[in-house]
């Protein structure tokens, strides 16, 4: 027979199920592992890519590997399979929780090192290698804490949003050159590994990825990083501008030089004349030309029409020359673009201004 039709509910409203109700809400508490975007967890899902990139780390038996931000693990296992032993930083504890359960009771769970908190202000223990689906957030900064690591690793395998990756092997020239460019192809050999689709994550992020491979110069190049990344910070705040633009049409640049060059006198006993120029050309037997004298003047009704306007001491008049000279005549590069300049041209530059003494640190 077939089913007598449902009487509907004297209110013309059909009850809610009491069942799947509470079936919802136990799928709810169940539900711990609702991702946090903010922390950049975008679980890496796809096991052929966590395959592809353990297999680019060329791991030996031996190897001790960093892996960054864990997650739940999928490519925590795959390295435990090639790896001595594995130490995962992880921020998020559901996290930290999930990826030591996935091993719990198994011979890999002797050679996983959980460590919870913020890689970037936890002391790293010694690793070889280095593996990290990296949160897009301290994509710079763990970078660069990775290149400082003593000893060096012999190799990172990191995956990046693609523009951070591209700029970080962009050559110069490039569209996407500028001063991660620089600094990183200083410290390091960086060469694309493969793409990576948002699809292959969950939840997919905004942007694509890419796997990059750094391979830390060994020994590292005897500069000092403060200095070095000093001298890129001016000349990239307009990398289309001239060098010569960057150092002298900033007034907070030469003051900045002006003040290290100070310091260094002080440290090394250089003795300084700090007195003020002076306020009118000589006009005896050194007439300076027509073009000079017209300078001083403009700058003289400068200084009356503004009171508040600082003359310019024999120090910083100094200073400017210094910098001229090794822009025009040590280096020649006072007309050249920081966008098209290579790695030796700021080592050039760089050893050019602390032979006169000027330094960025």
């Amino acid at each position: 027979m077939p089913k007598s039709a449902r009487k509907p509910s004297s209110n013309g409203i059909r009850k809610a199920d009491p069942y799947a109700a509470a079936a919802s809400k136990r799928k709810a508490s169940n539900n711990v592992f609702k991702m946090n975007t903010d922390l950049g967890q975008h679980i890496l899902k796809n096991p052929g890519v966590a395959q592809a990139i353990v297999d680019k780390a060329a791991l030996k038996q031996s190897d001790i590997v960093l892996e960054v931000g864990p997650g739940t693990g999928n490519l925590t296992v795959k390295i435990l399979e090639k790896a001595k032993r594995v130490i995962a930083v992880e921020f998020d504890a559901r996290m930290a929780a999930e990826v030591t359960k996935r091993v719990q009771g198994r011979p890999e769970a002797k050679r996983l090192d959980v460590l919870l908190g913020d890689v970037m202000k936890t002391d790293l223990p010694y690793f070889d290698v280095c593996i990290s689906n990296t949160p897009y957030q301290i994509s710079s900064p763990l970078t660069f804490k990775l290149l400082a690591t003593t000893p060096a690793p012999r190799v990172c395998i990191l995956m990046f949003q693609r523009e951070f990756a591209m700029r970080l092997f962009a050559k110069p020239g490039d569209k996407l050159y500028n001063r991660l460019s620089v600094n990183a192809q200083m410290w390091a050999k960086i060469d694309h590994v493969m793409k990576v689709g948002k699809n292959n994550f969950n939840p997919p992020p905004q942007v694509e990825s890419s796997v990059v491979r750094l391979v830390p110069k060994v020994p590292r190049p005897a500069i000092s990083y403060e200095e070095w990344d000093g001298l890129l910070r001016i000349c990239f705040v307009r990398k289309n501008k001239t060098l010569r633009a960057s150092f002298f049409g900033t007034r907070s640049v030469m003051e900045m030089l002006e003040m290290n060059y100070r310091t260094f006198c002080a440290q090394n006993d250089v003795a300084l004349d700090d007195g003020p120029q002076p306020k009118t050309m000589p006009t005896a037997t050194t007439t300076p030309p027509t073009f000079f004298r017209e300078e001083a003047e403009r700058k003289a009704r400068l200084l009356q029409g503004n009171p508040a306007r600082k003359r310019k001491g024999k120090v910083a008049e100094l200073v400017r020359a210094k910098v001229r000279r090794v822009l025009e005549v040590a280096t020649g590069l006072a007309d050249q673009r920081a966008r098209l300049c290579d790695e030796g041209d700021f080592l050039k530059m760089l050893f050019a201004f602390n032979q006169e003494g000027i330094h960025f640190n």
